[in-house]
């Protein structure tokens, strides 16, 4: 990893932004033409596509009650209890960000208030064909769920041998998701969020993808809502010399795993830690499964900050607003009214960003790439919708009609002032 020693006027030049990928021109026109197929030839292109791209004729692309018997059966008793623990965890967490609806009442009788209404229904993606992730399951259906949202479509790339992950087919039996489709990349995005013959489309698109499921919500927003187009993950550990360099290590490739563009980050005043992680990540890597990954980010987009104090350190860390901060110093609830930009913070060393990943409750699906700054986790509003209620009273309108009017004119908008007006006439007679 590379090490830099930070001086006080440098904190504000850093930066974890770099450039999203928005793919080449031939990756965004071949998702163009794959969202136009889908339009135009509904199921049949989407059956198309999935010979073409997963290798699979699939005469119906929906999962069957037997297909997830059979996962039942397969599966191991211990994955469905640790799987279910991790839905109560992370229900209970949502079900605490809830929004209500709300009105008040004036003096002069006019109500005003804010309607409050999930979505009718909400698409997820959730990645597949080699690798298997409940845990997207879950983060991304509980607080659909909880908001409220009455339809819940799923949809996932099927493996070569035509099936879904046995983890996966578990995890949306038990949150009772009906509409699972085995279909995956742009197709599956278009189908979503324009419908085909078997398949009603959605108001928003939910879950993270490659970079044809990412180009095609690009294209779809406006149509559809999407939750975000996240970049590749990052960690950033603020420490100082209590923290053990073995576990400071393990987490920062924790991250560096995910993807060779993934970022991982330590930020210390410690000269000594910063050694010592330095050496264990390198010793640590060269028994990763997935060492060759885990070093091209370490290389490329691993780094070490030294500053000259704590709070300097904590500046860094503000000015990075990463996905997930883990802070492991002596007393990290301490420092938490300081940190102003993080995804997820997570405190202390029985924290580690992992907890988050499956177990803990709040949400993974995180702002990356610098928008922390301004995003915030996905949860349980971005499935609900806000609805402005107006009751003016005649009192309250008798009263304001003429700076109404007045402001109308003040923008040249002649027709808003008269219907105000009309409304006078009507009481004068």
């Amino acid at each position: 990893m590379n090490m830099t020693y930070i001086q006080e006027h440098e904190k504000d030049t850093l930066s974890l932004k770099r450039s999203l990928d928005t793919g080449t021109e031939e990756q965004r026109l071949a998702v163009q033409h794959i969202i136009q197929e889908v339009r135009a030839n509904g199921d049949e292109a989407v059956r198309s596509f999935t010979k073409q791209f997963d290798g699979i004729a699939l005469d119906s692309p929906l999962v069957t009650a037997d297909e997830i018997a059979e996962a039942y059966e397969r599966i191991d008793r211990a994955v469905i209890q640790m799987i279910q623990t991790a839905i109560r965890n992370i229900q209970t967490y949502h079900e605490r960000q809830l929004s209500s609806s709300w009105f008040y009442h004036q003096q002069d009788g006019t109500m005003l208030g804010q309607k409050v209404t999930p979505l009718d229904a909400v698409g997820v993606y959730v990645p597949g064909g080699t690798a298997a992730y409940p845990s997207s399951v879950l983060m991304n259906v509980i607080p659909a769920l909880v908001a409220g949202v009455e339809r819940i479509v799923l949809v996932t790339p099927p493996g070569k041998d035509g099936r879904l992950s046995d983890a996966v087919l578990v995890a949306t039996q038990e949150l009772g998701v009906s509409e699972v489709y085995k279909m995956g990349g742009a197709q599956a995005i278009a189908a979503l969020a324009y419908g085909t013959e078997n398949i009603q489309p959605v108001d928003k698109i939910t879950g993270p993808g490659n970079i044809y499921v990412a180009l095609a919500k690009r294209e779809v927003f406006g149509q559809v809502d999407i939750d975000m187009i996240a970049g590749p993950s990052e960690i950033a550990v603020l420490a100082d010399e209590t923290a053990l360099a073995h576990e400071v290590a393990a987490d920062l490739l924790s991250q560096a795993e995910h993807d060779a563009l993934a970022s991982s980050i330590l930020v210390t005043p410690s000269v000594t830690l910063a050694q010592k992680v330095q050496a264990e990540v390198q010793s640590q890597l060269d028994t990763l499964p997935r060492k060759s990954i885990a070093a091209q980010s370490i290389q490329n987009h691993g780094h070490i900050y030294v500053t000259d104090s704590l709070d300097s350190a904590v500046e860094v860390v503000n000015q990075l607003a990463p996905e997930h901060l883990e802070v492991l110093t002596a007393y990290p609830e301490k420092l938490l009214s300081q940190i102003k930009h993080a995804g997820a913070i997570f405190l202390g060393r029985y924290s580690p960003e992992a907890v988050g990943d499956y177990f803990a409750g709040p949400n993974h699906v995180l702002p990356t790439n610098g928008t922390a700054r301004f995003s915030s986790p996905l949860g349980v509003t971005d499935f609900q919708k806000k609805t402005s209620i107006i009751s003016y009273s005649q009192e309250a309108f008798e009263t304001h009609s003429k700076s109404i009017a007045a402001f109308a004119r003040l923008e040249g908008l002649e027709a808003h002032a008269r219907s105000i007006e009309a409304r006078k006439r009507e009481e004068s007679k």
